[in-house]
């Protein structure tokens, strides 16, 4: 399974400078665990982020959403969508294991 994290702000950007750190922190913790395959921001940036995550069951990528510093700051929110791949493109196709 595939997850897209769907990050919204809560209330203007700037809001969450002061928790920008720590969120990146948590990015590159993920990334490196192998949970995160791809994160950035929206363009334009004031309506926040993606986050592309796999290898985890929808309610654990809702636990690591939930501990974002953005969101337990009160700063921003997650969507989560999964999504079961049908068709993958063979580059990406041992990122998903298969799929």
């Amino acid at each position: 399974m595939l997850h897209l994290l769907f990050l919204t702000y809560t209330g203007p950007e700037e809001d969450a400078g002061p928790f920008v750190a720590a969120h990146v922190a948590f990015l590159e913790r993920h990334h490196r665990a192998g949970t995160f395959l791809l994160s950035g921001q929206t363009v334009p940036s004031s309506q926040g982020g993606v986050i592309l995550a796999r290898g985890t069951d929808r309610r654990t990528v809702e636990r690591i959403a939930a501990e974002d510093p953005l969101v337990t700051a009160g700063v921003a929110t997650y969507t989560v969508t999964t999504v079961d791949p049908a068709r993958v493109h063979p580059v990406l196709a041992g990122l998903l294991g298969g799929a």
